[in-house]
């Protein structure tokens, strides 16, 4: 998976470095106009650059007196116009609408949709697919991570009540959001063909109503999990040897020291609140993108930074429309949840039939005594040395 995700990264990233890179053409014979291998060029796929089509939009102070031919046009011709009205230049004032009426051609769309239905698509299957099996065949090999030692029927508190409620509302919140977001990336392709459009029309705006409101469960519930958990997640020193024995899941009769979260779990821990924070922050310009708006900003902090001369790019261009925010918003927000669904799949397999026990800590907040001592025997001695100093100190019986 990680495999993937980088040819991914890579491929993105030399994309934008050969179109940062792109040749200069001579085209003295066109008058600065598009030449016939700019046309080849674009049809064979290759990366050209079209700022000498973006910059041509015609110049006021080479204006013609009024009076005079062609005057009237302020020194703009009307394919300069054009021009400049694809690519977001034109000065524009509108009745109505406001600043996304001013946009009436918007150039990046089509770069979106075919980034959204190509690698961004392609990538996702790839990645849910490969994760699943990926956990199918560990099965098959290892089965099922049960209990070495004899079932003590004694069992002990792992989690209150406060955090299985964050933990389900986290849960539930993001796999509803995970199935809705995966129609509305796949629906047009994978479900029309089979419900037909009426169908599907109908269930993606149902889709997108829970998509929209469970998101405030998913933030919420994120901030209490966040609260209650985050000084159980710092890392240690028991994380490296953890880490070292491969968590014992590999391997039957091993089990190293843990505390209340193992170094596995605190890395699903933190990878849910990064991830999960991310996801909220481009959710939410998606809800409010003109009160939101987050990509112009952030590359012009990169910028200022000199991020992009690091990666021999041009400097990321600032003054984006509404749409193009809304769109890498959008990019954005699918990639990240992509990589938080396969992480979270992998979650809930050791939490359910990966192990032993496993599930009982967040159905009922107890687990037996056996289990804790096997996967976390430095919480449990934590957990039991505090009974006994409670034991200690409460009033004998009669001894008023």
């Amino acid at each position: 998976m990680i495999r993937l995700f980088l040819t991914f990264v890579i491929s993105v990233v030399l994309t934008i470095s050969a179109m940062a890179q792109a040749p200069v053409v001579d085209r003295s014979a066109t008058g600065g106009a598009q030449t016939l291998e700019d046309i080849i060029a674009r049809q064979k796929g290759d990366v050209i650059t079209d700022d000498f089509r973006r910059n041509a939009t015609g110049d006021p102070n080479l204006a013609a007196d009024a009076a005079q031919q062609l005057g009237t046009l302020g020194g703009v011709s009307d394919p300069e116009l054009w021009r400049a009205l694809r690519y977001g230049s034109a000065n524009l004032t509108v009745s109505s609408g406001g600043e996304v009426a001013q946009v009436l051609v918007q150039d990046g769309g089509m770069r979106w949709l075919l980034l959204r239905q190509g690698p961004v698509a392609t990538y996702t299957a790839y990645g849910l697919g490969g994760i699943i099996a990926l956990l199918a065949v560990f099965y098959l090999i290892r089965g099922r991570v049960l209990l070495d030692g004899e079932a003590t029927g004694r069992t002990v508190t792992r989690f209150k009540a406060v955090e299985r409620f964050a933990h389900w509302v986290l849960a539930w919140s993001f796999i509803l959001l995970g199935v809705t977001g995966l129609y509305s990336l796949f629906g047009r392709t994978v479900l029309i063909p089979i419900f037909g459009k009426e169908s599907f029309a109908t269930i993606a705006m149902a889709s997108k109503w829970v998509h929209n409101n469970v998101s405030w469960a998913f933030m919420i519930s994120l901030v209490m999990i966040f609260i209650l958990w985050v000084m159980h997640n710092i890392p240690d020193r028991t994380d490296l040897k953890w880490l070292a024995m491969g968590g014992g899941i590999f391997k039957k009769g091993v089990h190293p020291p843990a505390k209340k979260f193992n170094a596995g779990q605190k890395l699903i821990f933190w990878a849910v609140i990064i991830l999960g924070a991310s996801i909220s922050a481009s959710g939410l310009s998606l809800l409010f993108p003109y009160e939101l708006p987050m990509f112009a900003a952030t590359f012009a902090k990169l910028n200022a930074l000199g991020i992009p001369e690091l990666f021999g790019i041009e400097p990321f261009r600032i003054a984006l429309a509404p749409q193009e925010e809304m769109q890498l918003s959008q990019l954005w927000h699918t990639v990240v949840a992509s990589g938080l669904m396969i992480i979270i799949i992998a979650h809930i397999y050791i939490g359910s039939v990966g192990m032993e026990g496993a599930y009982d800590a967040m159905a009922t907040g107890e687990v037996e005594e056996q289990w804790a001592r096997e996967h976390h025997v430095l919480w449990l001695n934590e957990v039991e040395e505090m009974e006994a100093l409670k034991t200690k100190a409460a009033p004998i019986a009669g001894e008023y």
